[in-house]
């Protein structure tokens, strides 16, 4: 695949349904030391939205028909794979050449590689970590800011994630990351754990993504490089209170990882910050929950 290549097509989680919006195009930013694989969705002239997604999570997390609701709905959708995650470079496992710094270098270098000056981020868990760095470090740059099942970066004090969840995270610690049939049965059992109440999780959805995921990476195990950043304290004097850019926190009130405090925080905390609770979501992109998340993120980026 080319960059510029044009072609069509089918939404991870309903694959009878057309194509809503006829442009797709790929392109590789290139940067110092590595490259990112990006993939844009509709109209060029129309304002820029970027999606980040969360830790270990390839752009494919973020669900085809989902960015072309927003495309849609006038808006130019730009999602990449991250360090470490689907076609972008990968590095050893244990061994990243990179900072989680360095991930908001990479968001503002997407920018620079399509020619926009300054985009609406969209971050989804990790994703809206590193949009909020990017938000405080480089705020000319930074439109909005759309946070789904997130946490203010520097805010102590929240609730930590429900006990099922830490006992299924914990876990993670006795798997055998060599093995990737191993691997792919706890990332459907954690998909399957970070479902909220208001829809029935799809576990044949979940299982055909993570498969396309994992055959889609040639390094599918450095993506748990990602961890490893996650403990730095880079990003240590950095705090949410400071982020000038419009907030909207997009937050499941059934979320087991990042409890619905977690999204209230940034009406607190941030200056020019709204939520919207999703009515018994999780941590999760759910397909039945698309048109509404498109909507508000529509409406938060239309100044």
């Amino acid at each position: 695949m080319q960059d510029g290549t044009s072609f069509n097509l089918q939404s991870d989680s309903s694959a009878m349904e057309p194509v809503k919006s006829p442009l797709v195009t790929e392109k590789i930013v290139e940067l110092q030391g590595a490259e990112l694989r990006t993939q844009a969705f509709g109209n060029p002239t129309s304002p820029p939205v970027l999606l980040i997604m969360g830790v270990m999570s390839s752009m494919l997390w973020w669900p085809e028909r989902f960015c072309e609701e927003l495309a849609a709905q006038g808006r130019y959708v730009i999602r990449y794979d991250q360090r470490d995650t689907g076609l972008s470079t990968h590095y050893p496992p244990g061994k990243p050449d990179y900072s989680f710094s360095d991930l908001s270098n990479d968001a503002v270098a997407i920018l620079d590689g399509y020619g926009i000056e300054a985009a609406h981020l969209v971050g989804m868990s990790m994703g809206g970590f590193v949009a909020q760095e990017a938000a405080l470090r480089y705020p000319q740059r930074v439109r909005t800011l759309t946070l789904i099942s997130s946490s203010p970066v520097g805010i102590d004090g929240l609730p930590s994630s429900t006990a099922a969840y830490k006992e299924h995270s914990a876990a993670a610690e006795s798997i055998d990351w060599s093995d990737l049939e191993a691997i792919a049965d706890f990332l459907r059992r954690d998909a399957a754990m970070l479902a909220g109440t208001g829809h029935p999780h799809d576990a044949r959805s979940a299982k055909t993504l993570i498969a396309r995921d994992m055959e889609r990476a040639p390094s599918f195990v450095s993506a748990t490089n990602h961890f490893m950043l996650l403990g730095e304290d880079g990003g240590a004097k950095l705090h949410a209170s400071r982020i000038e850019a419009p907030v909207l926190a997009i937050h499941g009130t059934s979320d087991p990882l990042f409890p619905i405090e977690h999204g209230e925080a940034f009406t607190r905390d941030v200056a020019n910050a709204k939520l919207h609770r999703i009515t018994g979501g999780g941590h999760e992109i759910h397909d039945q929950d698309i048109d509404e998340m498109t909507r508000v993120i529509a409406g938060h980026t239309a100044s």
